[in-house]
């Protein structure tokens, strides 16, 4: 049997890391087995959805790097086809039209919470024929009066339901649209699921939708429900938690990897390992590995990650998405080192690609103004003969490279008798601005001669000022 497996989010707002994780699973469940992986924007909330929510969807598929074969489909392109299913069961006896109105169920399920039962429509239009003309209707699914059904979990084991417990539920409305229960599983018949991945939120659901699926003479998926996502404080992860959409990890200058790494260990585990490639998650993954417990967002273990793969993924990759943030940021690179050589000085000193943007401005903007602290404590009196005496080595070279720059370093300091530390510090400050950077001959290699000559006079102006104002 071939693996079908599908990710269906509703286009009501961003795809949040809950709903990443699920396409996440579905999509390694299907890649695993040489199997297919669908996309289906489940639209039928009219009032909700939007294309804005389509688009972040997509996106954020596309970033994650979740390629689907077959999709995207949309619900709302397939009404003919939920309709003729609606005619089907209610021409076989296995739906009815019902006539309540709103007031009469709520008075029904008022009636039965008094009494101590469970709330549920009491099937009062099950079996009647005496149905007005006059009066708006729902149609309602015929559910098994008795017998229990039964739900062999691939995540959380054997659940049963018995029939008694569900009631007949709603499958077209009185306007004519068809339920999600009803788009659900007829879609999930026609497009051959085998393997339903979805939040645990959903099992009250699945009992219902695999009645209607046996009532069509349709084979029934394997179901496997995945633990929802809580915060540190062990609540519902949601937005006061932070970021909880996928594409604000990106604006906050997550890699890809770093959330997919991160998501697939949410919940699933293969020994004590942490990193994983996405090969080696292909390989791996199996549903049965995963935790049937929620599992706790930690933010400090996905910073962790980032940084990992900045450091070590291929520093072109890296700067492919450094360079949105580059643009985000309205950093001019036109001039000044190209991407790639950022990233080998500054990735493993940073957590976030947005980072990396931020204190790599002095590689290609000159400043006006020096770092406070940094200067008041390296650009003094005693710093301006070492600055010159390294201006001057630094203008005599004609090999920029960053051994050459070592050396006339060196030099400058070897020649005046003192510490690298006398040498070294005032010139950080004076050709970066403040006091970090990475290596200085590797800062000065990509900084550039004339840039490095310039701050350095920069620099010696300042420390001249201020010795006279003293």
């Amino acid at each position: 049997m071939s693996i079908v497996t599908r990710f269906a989010p509703s286009p009501t707002g961003y795809l949040h890391v809950g709903g990443a994780r699920t396409a996440l699973y579905s999509w390694l469940h299907a890649r695993k087995t040489g199997g297919t992986f669908i996309l289906r924007i489940e639209d039928t909330d009219l009032e909700r959805s939007s294309q804005e929510s389509v688009d972040a969807i997509l996106e954020g598929m596309k970033w994650l790097g979740l390629d689907y074969d077959d999709g995207p489909y949309y619900q709302t392109k397939r009404f003919d086809l939920y309709k003729e299913v609606v005619a089907q069961l209610l021409a076989e006896g296995k739906a009815y039209k019902c006539f309540c109105t709103v007031e009469e169920v709520d008075a029904m399920r008022e009636a039965q919470m008094a009494a101590g039962e469970k709330p549920k429509y009491n099937g009062m239009w099950r079996d009647r024929t005496d149905h007005p003309t006059d009066k708006p209707y729902v149609i309602r699914f015929k559910n098994p009066l008795d017998g229990v059904v039964v739900i062999d979990d691939l995540i959380k084991g054997r659940i049963e339901i018995a029939n008694a417990e569900l009631d007949d539920l709603i499958i077209a409305r009185s306007d004519g649209t068809p339920t999600y229960n009803l788009t659900v599983v007829v879609d999930d018949w026609k497009m051959g699921i085998t393997h339903v991945i979805r939040g645990d939120d959903h099992v009250n659901n699945t009992p219902r939708q695999m009645n209607i699926l046996a009532a069509l003479g349709a084979d029934i998926p394997k179901y496997a429900h995945v633990p929802m996502i809580l915060g540190d404080d062990g609540k519902r992860l949601s937005k006061r938690h932070g970021a909880v959409g996928v594409m604000q990890y990106r604006d906050n200058g997550f890699l890809p990897e770093a959330l997919i790494n991160y998501l697939v260990r949410l919940g699933w585990s293969h020994g004590d390992q942490e990193i994983f490639s996405k090969e080696e998650l292909v390989e791996l993954f199996d549903l049965s590995n995963c935790n049937r417990a929620p599992s706790a967002f930690n933010t400090d273990k996905l910073i962790w990650l980032n940084q990992h793969y900045m450091k070590t993924l291929a520093p072109d990759y890296v700067a492919s998405h450094l360079a949105w943030h580059i643009a985000e940021q309205k950093l001019d690179i036109s001039t000044g080192p190209a991407l790639t050589e950022l990233v080998k000085v500054q990735a493993e000193r940073v957590k976030t690609l947005k980072e990396l943007v931020e204190v790599s401005r002095y590689f290609y903007e000159d400043f006006s103004e020096f770092e406070e602290n940094a200067a008041k404590k390296h650009l003094r009196p005693v710093a301006a003969e070492p600055l010159v005496a390294v201006q001057t080595k630094l203008a005599e070279l004609n090999d920029w490279s960053v051994e050459a720059l070592h050396k006339a370093i060196n030099d400058a300091a070897e020649s005046l008798g003192l510490g690298m530390g006398k040498v070294g510090m005032p010139l950080r400050v004076a050709v970066t601005g403040g006091g970090n950077s990475p290596a200085l001959d590797a800062t000065l290699a990509l900084i550039g001669k004339e840039r490095v000559l310039k701050r350095i006079s920069m620099a010696l102006e300042y420390i001249s000022n201020r010795a006279n104002e003293q």
